[in-house]
C-alpha cells in the first residue's frame, strides 16, 4: 500500500496528537480548496448512531463484519465515519476513492474486482421470478429467498476480502487502517442513498436480475418482434396511402372465402 512521508506530524514512530478543533479546521480548509478547484465533493454524513438504514447499506456493512480479516480494524472506522471524517467518497466501476480527515488529510483508494460472469449469471438465474420490478430491487423490497441468495458470502453479490485491495497514505501499516475502515463503512451509508452504485462497483447491470421475468409468458402476451411491425409510414409507402401523421392503423377484417355452389352444367339441346 502506498505511504507518503509526513514527518511534520510524526514523532517516535507515531503521529503526534492533533486536537479535534485543529482537525476540523484542516478538514474545512481541504474542502474549500477542492471546491475552489471546481472539484465535486461528496461527504459521508451520518444522522444518529446507525451507519446504514436501508437493506443494501446494512447488507454491505454486515458483509464486512462477517469476515474475520476485517474484524480488528472496523470499530475505529465506525467512529471516524460517524463523526464526519470522510470528507469525500466517490464510487465508480471497480473503484472507490475517498478523502479522510484524521491527524492529517489522507487519501484512500479501494479496488473491488468485477463480479465474475459465471457468478453473476448464477445469481440472475436463481432470482428469476423473485423480483417484481427494478424499483423493488433498488428499494430492497425482496423476498427472504432472494435476499439470502444476493447476500450469500460464498457466491453472492458482495465482495469477499480476496476481491478487495486498498491503500491509504497514513502511517498505519495494518492490513486495514481506520481510514480505510471508515471509507468501507461510508460505502454502506452511500448505498442508502444510491443503491445502484453497488451494481456499478461490481461491474454488472442490475436490470438483468429481472430481465428473465417474461421468458415464460404465453406467446399471445408477448409483443411482436420490432422488425415484423408496420407503422403508418411503412403502410403509406407500401400501399400508396395518404395517411395523416399519428393516425391509428386499423387492420382490415379478414375476408372469408366464398362458399357458393357452382353453376349447373348445361347440356346441349336441353334446358335445366
Amino acid at each position: 500500500m502506498a505511504r507518503h512521508s509526513k514527518t511534520s506530524s510524526y514523532d517516535r514512530g507515531w503521529p503526534a496528537y492533533v486536537p479535534v478543533a485543529e482537525r476540523r479546521k484542516k478538514a474545512e480548509q481541504e474542502v474549500r480548496k477542492r471546491l475552489k478547484k471546481g472539484l465535486s465533493i461528496s461527504p459521508v454524513t451520518i444522522a444518529g448512531r446507525a451507519i446504514a438504514n436501508s437493506f443494501w447499506g446494512k447488507a454491505w456493512c454486515d458483509n464486512l463484519e462477517g469476515y474475520g480479516d476485517f474484524e480488528s480494524r472496523l470499530p475505529r472506522g465506525r467512529t471516524y465515519v460517524r463523526n464526519g471524517s470522510v470528507l469525500d467518497l466517490q464510487m465508480s466501476a471497480g473503484n472507490i476513492k475517498a478523502t479522510v480527515s484524521g491527524s492529517d488529510i489522507y487519501d484512500v483508494t479501494v479496488k473491488v474486482t468485477q463480479l465474475p460472469t459465471a457468478r453473476w449469471r448464477s445469481i440472475c438465474a436463481d432470482c428469476v421470478g423473485g423480483i417484481d420490478s427494478l424499483v423493488e430491487l433498488l428499494q430492497g423490497r425482496l423476498s427472504k429467498g432472494v435476499m439470502e441468495r444476493i447476500c450469500r458470502q460464498d457466491g453472492g453479490l458482495f465482495p469477499r476480502p480476496s476481491e478487495i485491495t486498498f491503500s491509504c497514505d497514513c502511517y498505519d501499516y495494518a492490513s486495514m487502517c481506520k481510514h480505510v475502515a471508515a471509507v468501507m463503512y461510508g460505502v454502506g451509508a452511500r448505498l442508502d442513498e444510491r443503491p445502484e452504485l453497488l451494481f456499478q462497483l461490481r461491474g454488472v447491470d442490475e436490470s438483468e436480475l429481472i430481465a428473465g421475468m417474461d421468458a415464460g409468458l404465453p406467446q399471445s402476451r408477448t409483443a411482436p418482434a420490432a422488425d415484423k411491425m408496420l407503422v403508418s409510414d411503412d403502410l403509406s409507402a407500401l400501399f400508396g396511402l395518404d395517411m395523416a401523421a399519428g393516425e391509428p392503423v386499423v387492420a382490415a377484417p379478414a375476408v372469408k372465402p366464398s362458399r357458393r355452389k357452382p353453376a349447373p352444367k348445361r347440356v346441349a339441346g336441353n334446358r335445366v
